[in-house]
């Protein structure tokens, strides 16, 4: 008999807690979210699957000595972010950029969100139960260029308490890019706006390719130097992928080495989604913070566009100013759906990918600048 008693004991259905039940229906959210809607499934199925795991009771695979309590160092020291940043550099073609450099003004635009939220972090804690430190307030402010990797990379360093729910907030407002986005992009264009054709872009040289990773990474070194482990791996995956003579390397940082720590990442993110980390007011909080931020960096961007286009010689489509939000190249291919929307001959997704770079280059400093002036 106490042999049946300790058996039932040892049960999931004996130790289970409301709290641990509710996170497991998360993660089984963010699964369907990943597999049925198609929303950033290659990240939020690991962090849903990492929630779901981590919840378990008994089984301990998120404590001291479990998987994910040692996958978990990538993140405690800034591996997998940078790791990521390099696959994401290899991947990256700053020819629409470089062609249009003035969509790099978009880029910075979009930025506004994160010292937006910042500012709304801090206004929080007028509410009872809620309250951020100025560390904590510019960790979940970097959730507003949409750029998850740069999000746990910062919280990494100023808020680590906080990484699970920062890190869930910013790839899920990632994975809802297509619903976020069309409605704040409609609000602040005219049809007339949305309708505007731009002037094809200029073909971009090999050697300017090779030279702006290396330009980029000397002025990180030379004006920020704290953005350089961000900015330094995403030149570097782009360098190998630009000069023609490390394909084998640049198709390793695209495909299998950043696919395998994408899995770690994931696993690792949700480990921190686990009932007594997350279920608290201040997780609320980021969760609202985060959508603010977004929407902040989507207007900002389309906001800065509308004003470019008003001084600009050659017509610029105010809808590639949203695409100025770290999400690649999820945010291009909306702008590119909602010109189309407008005016079938209109294609702006290579016109959208300029602005779409320079938000990832944007987000990254954004961090450098947060990190230097915040100790």
């Amino acid at each position: 008999m106490e042999n049946l008693i300790s058996l039932w004991q040892s049960t999931g259905i004996y130790n289970f807690t409301a709290g641990q039940v509710f996170m497991m229906l998360i993660g089984f959210l963010l699964l369907f979210l990943a597999i049925k809607k198609g929303f950033e499934p290659l990240l939020l199925l690991p962090i849903g699957f990492g929630a779901i795991l981590s919840n378990i009771p008994v089984a301990g695979i998120s404590q001291e000595g479990g998987l994910l309590y040692f996958l978990y160092y990538g993140i405690k020291l800034g591996i997998f972010p940078l790791l990521i940043f390099m696959g994401v550099g290899a991947m990256t073609d700053f020819g629409p950029m470089l062609a249009n450099p003035k969509t790099l003004l978009l880029g910075a635009a979009a930025q506004f969100g994160i010292f937006a939220s910042l500012l709304g972090a801090l206004a929080l804690n007028a509410v009872p139960g809620l309250e951020f430190t100025l560390r904590d307030a510019a960790a979940i402010g970097i959730i507003g260029g949409a750029d998850g990797p740069t999000a746990i990379y910062v919280a990494s360093k100023l808020a680590p308490d906080l990484l699970g729910a920062i890190a869930v907030a910013a790839y899920s407002y990632m994975a809802l890019v297509p619903l976020i986005q069309p409605p704040i992009m409609r609000a602040l264009t005219t049809e007339a706006e949305r309708k505007i054709e731009m002037q094809q872009l200029r073909h971009v040289s090999k050697t300017e390719k090779i030279l702006f990773p290396l330009i980029l990474l000397l002025l990180s070194i030379l004006l920020l130097p704290s953005s350089t482990p961000l900015v330094g791996m995403f030149a570097l995956g782009n360098l190998m992928n630009s000069c023609g003579v490390v394909d084998r390397l640049s198709q390793t940082a695209q495909n299998e080495l950043i696919n395998i720590v994408t899995i770690f990442l994931g696993l690792a993110v949700g480990s921190k989604l686990s009932a007594e980390a997350f279920l608290q007011i201040k997780t609320l909080g980021i969760l609202a913070l985060g959508a603010v931020a977004f929407a902040i960096g989507t207007a900002s961007g389309v906001i800065m566009a509308k004003i470019m286009n008003r001084f600009s010689d050659t017509p610029i489509n105010p809808l590639i100013g949203a695409a100025g939000v770290s999400a690649v190249p999820m945010a291009a291919r909306v702008a590119n759906k909602i010109g189309l929307e407008s005016n079938p001959h209109n294609f702006l997704l290579m016109h959208a990918m300029g602005p779409n770079v320079a938000g990832v280059i944007g987000s990254a400093v954004a961090a450098g600048v947060l990190l230097s002036l915040i100790k």
